[in-house]
């Protein structure tokens, strides 16, 4: 999965990282995220949607720092209301694009 600029950007904010020795590393651990939060809630564009970007940068953060067993648990409420939202978008019984 194709992680853009501007995500690892944006993650490398959240994380106060300044140096770029860990961009290839960061861009496979983000990339990772999207494919497990896909996988459990639905196809998403992590460029578009503020929701899933957000909880694939939390998810970054939790693997980055060796707790991702604790991520589910964390953020199971937002998880399910990501999949939830998605859902209906794809159902076509919501306007909303992006959240």
């Amino acid at each position: 999965m194709e992680v853009s600029d501007d995500l690892l950007k944006k993650f490398k904010e959240r994380m106060h990282i300044s140096h770029n020795s860990e961009d290839s590393n960061l861009k496979e651990l983000l990339s990772f995220s999207i494919a497990d939060l896909q996988e459990k809630c639905g196809l998403f564009n992590v460029d578009e949607h503020f929701r899933a970007r957000e909880l694939v940068i939390e998810r970054t953060r939790y693997a980055y720092n060796d707790s991702i067993e604790f991520f589910n648990e964390n953020f199971q409420s937002q998880i399910t209301s990501l999949g939830f939202s998605l859902y209906l978008i794809e159902s076509g019984e919501s306007d909303e694009v992006s959240v």
